[in-house]
């Protein structure tokens, strides 16, 4: 069986568009959507001359547009001389099948039988799944298609390490990871945030903990990337100093948040201390090899049936602050702090 073609990559894609190598068609899908805005915005900086941009360029809605016009706007020749190519491109794209129009992606194929190569066609989908396997094939054939996934909870970290250092700035891999547990896994907003910590930095400055907490909100002390560190190491001092802080700041430290993370951090502890091979912690454990060693500390302080009980402790949690098994009366930081009780003893 023939191997699968590899993807075109995002390089690739603007490498090939500044030398001139433009296809009549790109879709560009998935549910990482900073990368999807990326390109996107490239797209519109790069093909038509901004003096142009006015005449030859058409940026549109997929909630506002159908089909048919996209079709008859790329059959159109340029109006300025100067432009080599028109282009159109249609943001939200998903939402033109959320019309009741998912028909109408035919003709996209129907056009693509015979494409003008003298339009260029960007369509940005933000879902998981394009809508049509055939229309999906026709633009393969005439144009490219690149998919971008949501990143899993352990790759978003190295992404912020990277995007950072595009932007000219350093992070340690301890705020990175810092970022990442508070943020979530939405690239766009993780951009969006850094971009208020890069505006009071100079070029080449270092994202510290400080500068997170000033201009994001996020405290360094007091969040549950410590939390799960302080069980590990069954630092009940210090495990009493964040959950009486939680307790303070419920809108902070919401405990929807904090139990998933706890549930994934013990989970990982467990899977962890049955390891045959330590050495490939990390990519059993899916997380940066940097924090490996506090996977190794928390093995050493929990055995197997008390990981297994605090899985047990957590989901008891859950339904609690559910208003299952709980009678209203206890609030959601009196939860974090039975749990946490329950955890170290």
């Amino acid at each position: 069986m023939a191997a699968a073609p590899r993807q075109t990559t995002e390089k690739q894609i603007k490498e090939s568009v500044r030398k001139g190598d433009l296809k009549p068609v790109y879709l560009f899908f998935g549910e990482e959507n900073h990368t999807l805005d990326v390109l996107t915005e490239f797209f519109e900086k790069e093909v038509v001359p901004e003096e142009n941009q006015c005449f030859d360029q058409t940026v549109v809605y997929g909630r506002d547009v159908s089909m048919s016009s996209i079709v008859d706007t790329a059959k159109q020749f340029p109006t300025m001389p100067t432009s080599n190519h028109r282009l159109i491109v249609v943001r939200e794209a998903q939402d033109i099948e959320s019309n009741n129009r998912k028909s109408e992606w035919d003709l996209l194929a129907a056009y693509l039988e015979h494409p003008s190569e003298k339009s260029v066609i960007v369509f940005c989908y933000r879902k998981a799944k394009f809508c049509s396997a055939k229309v999906q094939k026709a633009i393969a054939a005439k144009g490219v298609v690149f998919e971008k996934k949501s990143l899993y909870d352990s790759q978003v970290p190295a992404w912020i390490t990277n995007y950072t250092a595009e932007q000219g700035y350093t992070i340690s891999q301890q705020n990175a990871a810092l970022v990442a547990e508070a943020l979530g896994t939405d690239t766009s907003k993780i951009a969006n945030e850094l971009s208020k910590v890069f505006i009071s930095l100079p070029k080449g400055g270092s994202v510290t903990s400080d500068i997170i907490e000033r201009n994001i909100g996020i405290s360094k002390d007091y969040n549950v990337f410590e939390l799960q560190k302080a069980l590990g190491r069954k630092d009940v001092l210090r495990c009493n100093r964040i959950v009486n802080h939680f307790a303070a700041n419920p809108k902070d430290n919401p405990i929807q948040s904090v139990l998933p993370n706890l549930y994934t951090y013990f989970v990982k502890v467990m899977i962890y201390n049955q390891l045959a091979d330590k050495s490939q912690a990390a990519s059993a454990l899916g997380v940066n090899p940097y924090f490996v060693s506090d996977y190794q500390v928390a093995a050493r302080n929990y055995t197997l049936p008390k990981l297994a009980a605090i899985i047990g402790y957590l989901k008891d949690a859950d339904l609690k602050s559910k208003g299952i098994g709980n009678t209203g009366t206890t609030t959601d930081g009196e939860l974090i702090k039975e749990l946490v009780f329950k955890i170290l003893h």
